[in-house]
C-alpha cells in the first residue's frame, strides 16, 4: 500500500504546495488578475473575457474557492466572485519568506564548491 507522507512535513510547507499547485494553471493566474482589476466579478462576465467555456472557467474558479483564495456569493442566479485578500497576503509573506531564505545561501556561487 503506498500513500503520501505529507505528514512528514510541516503545515506550513503542505499549504504552500497547495497554493502553488492551485496557481499552476494559467487560467487560475488569469482569475485571480481579473478579479484583481475588477475588484469584484461575475462568473459569466469572469467567462466571457477568458478563451475557455464558463464550464471550464467554473472548474477552475472551483479550485480557487476550494482553497479559498477567492470566495463567492450567490446573488439570485448568478454568483459574485472576490479575492480573499487576506489570505492572499499571507500566502504572498509565506512565498516570500520561502523565496528569500532559498535564495541567499552562504557561500554557494557559480564555480563554488557546493557541499
Amino acid at each position: 500500500m503506498t500513500y503520501a507522507k505529507t505528514t512528514a512535513f510541516t503545515e506550513q510547507q503542505q499549504q504552500l504546495a497547495r497554493v502553488a499547485k492551485a496557481l499552476g494553471h494559467p487560467a487560475r493566474i488569469a482569475i485571480i488578475e481579473l478579479l484583481a482589476a475588477k475588484q469584484t466579478c461575475i462568473s459569466g462576465d469572469i467567462a466571457a473575457e477568458l478563451p475557455l467555456s464558463r464550464t471550464t472557467v467554473s472548474q477552475h474558479l472551483q479550485e480557487l474557492k476550494a482553497l479559498d483564495l477567492i470566495r463567492g456569493d450567490i446573488d439570485g442566479l448568478t454568483v459574485c466572485y472576490c479575492l480573499n485578500t487576506e489570505l492572499l497576503r499571507a500566502v504572498f509573506a509565506q512565498f516570500a519568506s520561502f523565496f528569500t531564505a532559498a535564495t541567499t545561501p552562504a557561500d554557494c556561487q557559480p564555480g563554488a564548491t557546493c557541499c
